[in-house]
């Protein structure tokens, strides 16, 4: 394998589907500072090398470099930000979170103050944080509008005089530096995985980019929007293309996968960490969320995070493309129509689910594409929440849609298959079923048959009680039970 620069293996992202609140929180909603404290925990406690800043759709600390490096200096003088461990940015998209896109050029312009208070800090130059991650790519143009942006209208303009025959700006504001960021691609829809290998090389193309490129695929929102299943085959696909592109290209092609503890959501928790790498081989980086933080005990987090750091990236196991797409298109159809029948539920259920961070609701490609149809989902977290605090393990959807041949396709090429329905199937609740539409449960009913499961007795007798306090809206009870649930598996959602 050829040499992977200073690219981590693991990134602490913030995603609110633990159930657990962090020992270092002031409340159950984890904010302000409190995510200062968490970024320093990952890094020093987790030995997670990389922690995603998330500013799409949350009010982040704009001064988190400076708050990192004064309260935690003894840390951060032994071990510098930017190269042992690292900061990247999640903006928003402006071509799609429109009221979200003046965010992006404020972010883009602390970049050299960080710089700034990081030289000063070290007495050298470094860059504490150089990258910045885009969601919902689907085209070169945006990824290049963005590196352009920051060096043609931040950098360049240390060489701007504001009237005639004035000092440069660099003379009176300084330098701007970093001199150029890495912008790295979020895929989420299944058009922008499969697409992903020929916009990755249009970027390198345009930007010359000679060492290497990261590539981030999404997990839970193509699982949202065609199935678990079908997310899974979906980022195989993905996964072998860019490795073509890599041999293709020379430029090291270091892909990222955004997994959660739900089964529907990746089932990547430290527990399991072995098995996500069978199954994804090639990916470099594996984010861990806060269940994976903080529903485990330390000792067994950290056993997982050094497995992720250790284990070296390889190549992808190749799958037949045809035949995938083949079962993803059918799978993925059954799936939407029984999305769609189950929407009204959720969306009333997920508002007795505790949340875990301050952040508006993300408008994902699933509600987009059906917002005239008066559709408009959840996020991934409080979706798998409400179905699995109901006893109807989402990954069921769909599924129905599969034949003797696409299951032997499928065990053959998904390694965990049988396990991530295992590990979902165990909070099947057989007798809650009911209260679900007939003709859906008449289609789910062969499914679970497909596989061999133990029901866990404890969920299944807190998710009863979850659904008669729902009927009778029993509210204050029902928070509490969602929580009780959660424990139980592991996870929120």
């Amino acid at each position: 394998m050829k040499k992977t620069f200073n690219v981590s293996r693991t990134m602490s992202t913030q995603h609110p589907d633990n159930v657990r609140a962090p020992f270092f929180a002031d409340s159950s909603i984890i904010a302000g500072d409190d995510e200062i404290k968490e970024a320093f925990h990952t890094f020093s406690h987790l030995d997670s090398k990389e922690q995603l800043w998330d500013f799409e759709g949350k009010q982040v600390d704009n001064f988190v470099v400076k708050k990192l490096l004064s309260k935690y200096e003894p840390f951060f003088r032994k071990h510098k930000l930017g190269k042992d461990f690292i900061l990247s940015l999640r903006v928003p998209n402006p071509e799609i979170e429109k009221d979200e896109s003046k965010i992006l050029l404020e972010t883009l312009e602390s970049i050299p103050r960080n710089y700034d208070i990081a030289r000063k800090f070290y007495g050298e130059d470094i860059a504490p944080i150089f990258e910045v991650m885009q969601p919902m790519t689907t085209n070169v143009e945006s990824l290049i509008r963005i590196a352009n942006y920051y060096e043609k209208l931040i950098v360049k303009k240390e060489n701007w005089r504001l009237f005639a025959h004035d000092k440069p700006i660099s003379d009176w504001i300084g330098t701007f530096n970093p001199k150029k960021i890495r912008v790295t691609p979020l895929f989420e829809s299944k058009e922008a995985i499969l697409n992903s290998a020929l916009i990755t090389k249009q970027f390198i193309e345009k930007k010359k980019i000679k060492d290497y490129q990261r590539v981030w695929f999404a997990r839970s929102d193509p699982a949202i929007n065609y199935g678990s299943l079908s997310a899974v085959l979906i980022n195989k696909i993905g996964f072998q293309r860019l490795h073509k592109l890599e041999e293709k290209t020379s430029v090291e092609i270091l892909p990222i996968i955004g997994c959660g503890s739900a089964p529907f959501r990746g089932n990547l928790k430290p527990t399991n960490v072995e098995n996500n790498l069978a199954d994804y081989p090639s990916v470099q980086t594996y984010t861990i969320q806060s269940a994976f933080k903080y529903d485990y005990p330390e000792d067994v987090v950290v056993k997982g995070v050094k497995k992720l750091n250790e284990t070296k990236r390889k190549a992808p196991n190749f799958i037949d493309a045809k035949k995938a797409l083949a079962i993803i298109n059918k799978t993925s159809k059954e799936f939407q129509k029984q999305m769609f029948a189950l929407a009204p539920l959720i969306n009333e259920f997920t508002e007795h689910i505790p949340k875990r961070r301050e952040r508006k609701l993300h408008i994902g490609l699933f509600s987009y594409a059906r917002k005239t149809k008066g559709i408009v989902l959840p996020r991934a977290i409080p979706f798998c929440a409400s179905l699995y605090s109901f006893g109807l393990p989402p990954e069921l959807l769909g599924l129905n849609a599969l034949n003797s041949k696409d299951y032997d396709f499928i065990r053959d090429n998904y390694i965990n298959f049988d396990q991530d329905m295992s590990d979902s199937l165990m909070y099947l609740n057989k007798d809650n079923l009911k209260f679900f539409p007939s003709w859906l449960i008449r289609k789910i009913k062969p499914v679970f048959k497909e596989f061999n499961f133990e029901t866990n007795s404890k969920h299944k007798t807190v998710s009863k009680i979850i659904l008669n306090d729902y009927k009778k809206r029993n509210t204050v009870s029902l928070g509490e039970n969602i929580m009780r649930a959660g424990s139980i598996r592991g996870f929120l959602g």
